[in-house]
C-alpha cells in the first residue's frame, strides 16, 4: 500500500525538486524548450539517468513534453508549480501577519 504522502501531488513535486540534478535541468529549460538529447549533453551523466529524471519531473506535473518526429522537446509546466509555491505562500503569509502584529504592537507602545 503507498503512503498517503506518495499520493499528494504536492508531496510528489517537493519529492521531485528534492534532487540537485532535477533542479538543474528545470533551470537549464525554464526558458526554452529542448531535446533530452540536448538536456543530456548538459550533464556528465548517462542519457538513461537523465531520461529518468525527466520522467520523475513529468510525473510531478513540472514539464511537458511533445514530439517532434523522433525528438521529444521538453519546456518547462509553469502550472505544476502551483501547489508548491501555494504552500510556500502560507509560510510567507504567515510572517508577514506576525511581523504586522509586531510593528502594531511597537507603534502602540510608541503611541502610548
Amino acid at each position: 500500500m503507498k503512503s498517503r504522502s506518495s499520493r499528494d501531488p504536492t508531496a510528489v513535486v517537493l519529492r521531485a525538486l528534492s534532487e540537485p540534478r532535477r533542479v538543474a535541468i528545470l533551470r537549464l529549460i525554464r526558458s526554452r524548450e529542448l531535446r533530452s538529447g540536448q538536456i543530456a549533453d548538459n550533464f556528465n551523466t548517462t542519457r538513461s539517468a537523465i531520461s529518468q529524471h525527466l520522467r520523475v519531473l513529468m510525473n510531478a506535473g513540472l514539464l511537458s513534453e511533445r514530439r517532434r518526429g523522433t525528438s521529444r522537446l521538453y519546456r518547462l509546466r509553469a502550472r505544476g508549480f502551483a501547489r508548491v509555491r501555494a504552500l510556500l505562500d502560507t509560510f510567507w503569509e504567515d510572517g508577514l501577519a506576525r511581523l504586522k502584529m509586531e510593528a502594531e504592537k511597537q507603534a502602540r507602545g510608541t503611541l502610548g
